[in-house]
């Protein structure tokens, strides 16, 4: 009866609930989401929609798409662009992918909505990577946008 007692009175504490989560992990989450205020929030998360994305591609400019979509999605339609890693979503953050990715370049993480592209690219970016940059929407908003005139 009084370990029962004890138990509830546990439990309305909240003690069980401090245990819940790692503390210093949950600290580093809430230093790097800090500039994802409000009006900020796009601009933090370095979106970058498929219009930018082909101005930069034509422009020339030195970037590395890192395509994270599943085996069965990139055999069918892939991305054929100089510079292209493609490593699924669930191996990315094994030491021999990261060792792939630049770190001098910018560099774009792309899936066909930009759901997984997000999730990856905040991920990386709280492990160190500095350039890493989201095509806002993915494949499906680059399918969007280009035609045989915004593609030449």
């Amino acid at each position: 009866m009084k370990r029962s007692i004890l138990f509830v009175l546990l439990i309305q504490s909240g003690l069980p609930m401090a245990w819940a989560y790692d503390e210093v992990l949950a600290k580093s989450y809430q230093q790097f989401y800090a500039p994802f205020a409000a009006a900020d929030t796009m601009k933090a998360l370095r979106m970058l929609p498929a219009e930018d994305f082909v101005k930069a591609v034509k422009a020339g400019e030195k970037l590395t798409v890192l395509d994270v979509r599943a085996p069965g999605e990139t055999k069918i339609i892939g991305i054929t662009l100089p510079n292209t890693l493609t490593v699924s979503m669930d191996k990315v953050f094994a030491p021999e992918n990261l060792g792939r990715i630049p770190t001098d370049q910018k560099v774009v993480v792309v899936c066909k909505g930009g759901h997984r592209a997000t999730a990856i690219a905040m991920a990386l970016r709280h492990a160190g990577f500095d350039n890493i940059y989201i095509l806002k929407d993915g494949m499906a908003a680059l399918d969007d946008y280009l035609s045989p005139k915004t593609a030449y």
